[in-house]
Formats: structure tokens, C-alpha cells, sequence
């Protein structure tokens, strides 16, 4: 072998390993990966917000985007035959839906117990995009909820204890028959229904 050279699998010690650049570049497609997730859920969004009759002026303000960005977006569906309205109502028990509540329900766990429940590595992960929603993630939610709405039972309002009650009896036990799917993406169903729970636990219509 000549002078200088490495030996094949026996880096030298400035040499980066294929196993460096793999925790390297983990973090930084985790972002990437939660960017694009992000951009296309605000795509559908916008096609939810144009169905209910928004004004794109008004897409425009809430999205941070502009009036013709939006105006492209709306335009690119256009031709698409008209999606079913999506309903709103709370207490629907497809999975997405129920998959939303939940993550709703365990960021106003979090936050009430100061960032420092049993869910909070569970939310922060599914927030940034580090996770996805799976059987495993969402049973790993569930047991950290059910712990912390055991040990902090006083200082939880009871509204919480009562909606965890409604979305995991919902989730143990499905509805008989092949229930239609609601309308929308499994995205935009979890976002919009943990949306509408923490409003409805705090008060919102």
C-alpha cells in the first residue's frame, strides 16, 4: 500500500466516517422533512379556507403569504371537483381526528404542568416534525398522558380527564361498520381537530 493512503473501513483520525455524517445530517433532515410537511399541510389548508369562502385577501393576511401566492395556490385546484365540506364538530372518531384531539389535549397537559410532563418529549417531537403519527408514537402519547393526568389528578382541571376519557374509548374501541372517512387529509384533520380541542378546553365555540 503507498504511503499516505487509509486502509478501506480503517479511517485515520481526520478522516468524517459514514456514520458521523449520518448523526450530522439527521437533525438537519428532520427540518427539511418537517418544512415540506409543513408547507404542503398549508397548501391544503388554504383549499380548506377557500371552501369555507374566505376571501384570498384574507387567506392571504392569516397564511403570511401573498394575495397572488394564495391566488396560484386556489388557482392550481380550481379544475379539481369540489371537496366535501370538512366538519367541524368535535366529537368525530375517525383516527386522524381522534389522533388530533389527543395532541391537543397532551400540549394542554404540558402547559400546565410547566413543560414538564410525562407527554411533553412526545408533543415536542410530533410539534418539530421529529415524529410521525403511528400506532407507536400515538400509544407513546397515551401512556405519558395517562401518567401525568394520574400523579397532577388536582391540579388538571376536570375537563381533561374527560376528554382523554372520550378519545381513548373512541381509539380502544371503534365504531361498528366501515365508517366513511370524514373529509380531508389525515393532516388537516389532526391539525384542525387539535385546534378546535384546546379552543373547546378553553372555552371556545
Amino acid at each position: 500500500m503507498a504511503d499516505g493512503e487509509q486502509e478501506p473501513g480503517n479511517p485515520g483520525p481526520e478522516t468524517l466516517t459514514e456514520e458521523q455524517a449520518e448523526r450530522m445530517l439527521a437533525g438537519m433532515n428532520e427540518v427539511i422533512r418537517a418544512g415540506e410537511e409543513m408547507r404542503r399541510l398549508r397548501t391544503e389548508m388554504i383549499q380548506v379556507f377557500a371552501g369555507l369562502g374566505w376571501t384570498q385577501d384574507r387567506i392571504a393576511r392569516l397564511t403570511d403569504m401573498s394575495q397572488p401566492a394564495v391566488s396560484k395556490q386556489v388557482g392550481k385546484y380550481k379544475s379539481d371537483a369540489p371537496s366535501p365540506p370538512i366538519a367541524l364538530a368535535l366529537g368525530q372518531n375517525d383516527p386522524p381526528w381522534l389522533e388530533g384531539r389527543l395532541w391537543g389535549l397532551a400540549e394542554e397537559v404540558s402547559e400546565a404542568l410547566d413543560r414538564t410532563a410525562h407527554c411533553t418529549p412526545a408533543v415536542d417531537a410530533l410539534a418539530r416534525g421529529r415524529r410521525r403519527f403511528t400506532p407507536r408514537t400515538v400509544d407513546e402519547l397515551r401512556r405519558g398522558l395517562e401518567e401525568d393526568l394520574r400523579l397532577h389528578r388536582g391540579r388538571l382541571p376536570a375537563a381533561h380527564q374527560a376528554a382523554y376519557d372520550e378519545i381513548s374509548r373512541a381509539l380502544d374501541v371503534p365504531p361498528k361498520g366501515a365508517a366513511a372517512p370524514g373529509a380531508g387529509s389525515p393532516s388537516v384533520r389532526r391539525a384542525l381537530a387539535h385546534r378546535i380541542q384546546r379552543d373547546r378546553l378553553h372555552g371556545g365555540a
